[in-house]
């Protein structure tokens, strides 16, 4: 089975944009281009909205309009485990420091390393590919329902399950973490990346879910603990 890789650069220096453009569109099957951070944000969501995914996003730090990390921020809120890489003129250690915990692949100063890049970029790829290989088949849950996470669908036999955004986060986050208890707080985290969130909130989203598989429910909850799914 062949898998398309999809990358997003939001850049806003013409020069650097073209060159990485060129770059990138030798290495990926697709490649969206943004020239500021809040176009880069408004195609990320859209695409995303569409069934869509991307592998990797590139952005530069200082963009017009919204700047590099708080675009990563809001796309981060959309799926936690995105993965980016930082590409910015300056050492500024203030912008490094708001990077950790984002899931950073790398960092590049400009001028612009090619050689350096281009290796990163050629290891990233052979990891998603990889990555996307063994994740190619689907996951049997029990005898009504399989999960498909090359395409992060849910089928009850042939018919997929038609999620909102925030159902779909948690099932895939309980998939992630399949035979692992995963507690009401890593869940908050990563369907709605504030651990804030309240309890009844994600009773509400867990409820939506478990109704729309009730015929052969898979998912346990474990008191106090969380919840988990059981691989069969």
């Amino acid at each position: 089975m062949s898998h398309k890789t999809r990358v997003l650069l939001a850049e806003d220096e013409k020069d650097a944009r073209d060159i990485l453009t060129f770059y990138l569109n030798n290495l990926f099957d697709k490649v969206d281009v943004a020239k500021n951070g809040e176009e880069g944000y408004k195609l990320y969501k859209k695409t995303l909205s569409n069934g869509n995914l991307y592998d990797l996003v590139i952005t530069d730090i200082k963009m017009p309009k919204i700047d590099g990390l708080s675009m990563v921020e809001k796309m981060t809120k959309l799926k936690p485990d995105q993965k980016y890489i930082i590409v910015s003129a300056y050492k500024d250690e203030e912008y490094l420091l708001k990077a950790i915990g984002l899931n950073i692949a790398g960092y590049f100063v400009k001028p612009l390393d090619i050689d350096k890049m281009m290796k990163l970029l050629k290891q990233i790829k052979n990891d998603m590919l990889q990555y996307k290989q063994d994740s190619s088949s689907f996951i049997k849950l029990n005898d009504t329902y399989r999960y498909d996470k090359d395409s992060f669908s849910l089928y009850r036999d042939n018919e997929s399950i038609k999620f909102s955004k925030k159902e779909s986060l948690l099932v895939e986050t309980l998939i992630r973490n399949i035979d692992k208890v995963v507690s009401n707080e890593e869940l908050k985290k990563s369907v709605w990346g504030d651990k804030s969130v309240s309890d009844s909130t994600l009773r509400t989203t867990m409820k939506r879910v478990k109704d729309k598989i009730k015929d052969n429910d898979f998912i346990l909850s474990r008191k106090g603990l969380g919840y988990l799914i059981e691989k069969k």
